[in-house]
């Protein structure tokens, strides 16, 4: 099993609608729910002005071709790089406010989301990520 990176050693598990994602790391398991927004719920929380942090894991070019706004970039690979450095980055992250994660479908935002988890950040991952999040922002147009 030590071949396998510790993202390739992810299991997902359905539990009454909850992820529960168990992160198996250097011999060890990490047991921890991931918190989920939807793209709803998080437009209605910065509509009404809460103090968020918006973490966008995706590369660099996928970023600024559209982002949510006022939204963070740090590529899933540096915070990828937090398994063996222990550091996420020198940007600094505030480890007391949530942080909503986010990618282009959810799935690379549940991995950092546990991976940031684990040095004690509080995070939440945007249900469907960017995809999700542009397609509800097109139905409010659409009423």
């Amino acid at each position: 099993m030590d071949n396998f990176s510790v993202f390739e050693r992810i299991l997902v598990l359905r539990f009454q609608s909850k992820e529960i994602v168990v992160f198996f790391f250097y011999g060890g398991v990490c047991n921890l729910t991931i918190k989920r927004i939807t793209p709803k719920e998080l437009h209605e929380r910065l509509q009404g002005k809460e103090n968020l942090v918006l973490l966008d894991v995706r590369d660099e070019e996928k970023y600024n071709k559209f982002h949510i706004e006022e939204s963070l970039n740090i590529p899933k690979a540096v915070i990828f790089g937090m398994e063996k450095s222990g550091e996420i980055t020198q940007q600094s992250l505030p480890r007391d406010q949530e942080m909503i994660v986010t990618c282009t479908t959810g799935n690379s935002a549940t991995k950092c989301a546990c991976i940031l988890d684990s040095h004690h950040y509080k995070v939440t991952v945007l249900e469907g990520g960017i995809t999700a999040w542009k397609a509800y922002i097109s139905s409010l147009r659409d009423e």
